[in-house]
């Protein structure tokens, strides 16, 4: 069988070039057809040789993962669902704003998710297994070959919790900082709050963006949406995060989920600047978007202006999160890794 190029380094490549006994050079090529040139096969490699790349070819493929089904929304977002080898599937988004030359990739870390909040499509399903390095890499390259433009930033914000399979992320999230020459500022990795891998991000300094999805401050609603607060409560979760702040420097993001009539009360608003107040952090607020099978609503605008005002009374910055590709379910905790029945 064929090896995949896709989620090589430039020392794998050089390996390669070796047995096919070629110079380095030819290995920073293929490296950079690969990464920033985004090709589909060995044979656009036009810059090596014919007979180098018909010996590359024998044993070699560019990728091996398919596009099962490509949804364009009217906003211009793009929905991939990516189908591996052995046939599971994950789905990838690629936004883009009017005002804004940045091109993100939201990108999934696991096939399924395990810890299963009730608002979101993902953890709906399971959770089936995580994601290696190539995988995840994968995802942004599928987008570049398909659209033939750039990703500048990435997001791990898709199906699964980044957190749970943190070694591989953080090789892809090298590959994407190395290979790609994607700044790691403009990378930010979401979780739930899984305290010990919090601690380790804080160890190791890391330099991409922390986002947190908060979503309640009152542990009691939290566990109705969010199962984790069970196994990582805020209390304890607020000590992590104020020692990855101290450890970092960096400021959190915090996502916060509005749900009608259950988080996006002017009593949750202040809960929630009380728990944020002494922590070095942005707020991100997500207005609930519909997702098959959950009972919640989306907050009525008055209410997202109102929280967010309460919030930026604490001394706060807060933005409200601009929806994106909800009509093709694509926006956040819409997710799923499946078709559905839908007309586009």
């Amino acid at each position: 069988m064929k090896k995949v190029l896709s989620g090589l380094r430039q020392e794998d490549f050089e390996v390669i070039a070796q047995e096919l006994n070629a110079s380095k050079f030819r290995a920073r090529q293929i490296h950079n057809w690969i990464y920033l040139k985004s090709v589909s096969s060995i044979e656009e490699m036009t810059d090596l040789s014919k007979d180098f790349r018909e010996r590359l070819a024998q044993h070699y493929t560019v990728s091996k993962v398919k596009i099962k089904r490509k949804q364009v929304s009217k906003d211009g977002t793009i929905k991939y669902l990516i189908e591996y080898p052995d046939g599971n599937c994950v789905e990838t988004v690629l936004m883009r704003f009017d005002n804004r030359a940045n091109l993100t990739a939201c990108v999934s870390s696991q096939i399924g998710c395990p810890v299963n909040c009730q608002f979101c499509a993902t953890g709906a399903g399971g959770f089936i297994r995580n994601l290696t390095p190539s995988e995840i890499v994968e995802q942004v390259l599928t987008i570049q070959r398909d659209t033939k433009l750039k990703v500048t930033n990435v997001v791990f914000m898709g199906q699964g919790e980044p957190l749970l399979n943190l070694n591989n992320v953080l090789e892809a999230l090298d590959i994407f900082n190395t290979d790609f020459q994607i700044g790691a500022r403009r990378i930010t990795i979401s979780t739930s709050g899984i305290i010990p891998q919090i601690n380790k991000l804080a160890d190791i300094e890391l330099q991409s963006t922390l986002a947190l999805s908060l979503h309640a401050p009152l542990s009691e609603i939290r566990k109705q949406i969010m199962p984790i607060e069970n196994k990582y409560p805020l209390d304890k979760l607020k000590s992590a995060l104020l020692d990855y702040v101290e450890k970092t420097g960096r400021r959190i993001t915090i996502e916060y989920l509005l749900i009608k009539d259950l988080t996006d009360t002017i009593e949750m608003a202040k809960h929630t600047a009380n728990y944020l107040k002494d922590l070095k952090c942005n707020i991100n607020l997500i207005p609930y978007n519909s997702v098959e099978h959950a009972k919640y609503q989306k907050p009525l605008k008055t209410s997202v202006m109102k929280f967010k005002y309460i919030l930026e009374q604490s001394g706060k910055k807060v933005t409200v999160r601009l929806e994106r590709g909800s009509d093709i379910d694509a926006a956040c905790g819409q997710l799923s890794g499946k078709i559905k029945n839908q007309v586009n």
